[in-house]
Order: structure tokens, then sequence, then C-alpha cells
């Protein structure tokens, strides 16, 4: 990975954690701004599959959360999930590391090939 500034004026270690901030809204924000990097667009690809599935899957057991017992479990299991992957593809990401998700890691090479 080249430590030379791209489309976004970032270093791309900086920007690719970026993307990962605010889950899938700074994924897009970075995937539709960097035109240029594909490290970046790596990780704003695979910050907007993995953070939209999670913001999807949140709906979905906030309606459960009116199922006594099991809704508020899978809930609290799901957060505690989503906020350790969520570090952890912050410091991957800043690291340099190309840490690839499965299944969305493999959809976020695929789509995120230059333009």
């Amino acid at each position: 990975m080249s430590q030379e500034k791209k489309s976004t004026g970032l270093d791309p270690n900086v920007a690719a954690l970026l993307s990962y901030v605010l889950g899938w809204i700074t994924g897009l924000i970075f995937y539709l701004i960097e035109e240029k990097d594909e490290y970046v667009r790596f990780h704003a690809v695979q910050s907007i599959i993995v953070f939209g599935a999670i913001t999807v899957a949140s709906i979905v057991f906030g309606v459960l959360f009116l199922v006594p017992f099991i809704g508020p479990i899978l809930g609290g299991f799901l957060w505690i999930a989503s906020v350790a992957l969520w570090i952890i593809l912050m410091v991957k990401a800043y690291q340099g590391e190309r840490f690839k998700l499965p299944i969305a890691g493999d959809l976020a090479e695929k789509y995120s090939a230059k333009r």
C-alpha cells in the first residue's frame, strides 16, 4: 500500500479507518469520493456491506424485542459483536492491513475495483 494521498487528500490508512467510523454511512461517503485508491475503496465497501447487514439485523432484533427473553438476548449479542468487529476493522485498516471478512470481504474486493 502506498502512503501517497489520493482523492480524499488523506493518507490511505486514515481514510480506510474513517470509512468504518460511522458504519455504512462513512463507508458510502468514502466509496463515493475515493476514485483512485483501491485499498480505501475496499474498506469502504466492506463497511457498507458489514454495517448495512448489522443495521438490518438490528431492526429485525428490534422487532423481536417484543418477544420476551429471546429478543433482548439476541440484540445484546449482536451489539457486543458489532462493537468488537467495528474496533477490529478500524485498527486493521489503520495498520494498513487488507483484513477480509468472510463473504463481505469477497464482495468488497469485487465492488472496490477502480471505476
